[in-house]
């Protein structure tokens, strides 16, 4: 899929957040700059009932928000260097008890949840195009079937 603009991204990102649940796993893979974290702070402001700044997660690792639908966790993996820091951060448990995003899932290594939804972004030709691939088990093919 093709992402023609910025918000483009966003109103994706909106609409996945509308069939998202607690116990939902979103793996963003890409390189730095190929839209991860515009994706999910567009995706994490769409389910906040009072408007906040989302940052992105590089420093802090894990951001937490309250939803009416549960809470999301936002993490950025990157400078993480071992899948035991992962259960340290509680992500793990995280992911059966809330929405979780995670940036540079690769850090994961076999943590990461067979149900997850993979969302794979590059740049693409144009200023502020990306390309978009999504995978993920059966399920997530017939909760993704009615996006545009």
């Amino acid at each position: 899929m093709t992402l023609n603009s910025p918000e483009e991204t966003t109103a994706l990102a909106r609409q996945i957040a509308a069939i998202l649940a607690p116990g939902d796993v979103v793996l963003l893979e890409g390189d730095i700059g190929a839209g991860k974290t515009h994706f999910a702070r567009s995706l994490i402001q769409s389910l906040l009932q009072v408007p906040e700044d989302v940052p992105s997660p590089t420093f802090t690792l894990v951001q937490t928000y309250e939803t009416p639908i549960g809470e999301i966790w936002h993490a950025d993996l990157y400078r993480l260097t071992s899948p035991d820091e992962i259960v340290e951060l509680g992500l793990v448990d995280a992911f059966d008890q809330a929405i979780c995003l995670i940036e540079w899932p690769d850090r994961l290594a076999d943590l990461a949840p067979a149900s997850a939804l993979h969302l794979s972004f590059e740049l693409g030709a144009g200023t502020g195009q990306r390309r978009l691939a999504m995978t993920g088990t059966p399920l997530w093919a017939d909760r993704l079937a009615g996006l545009a």
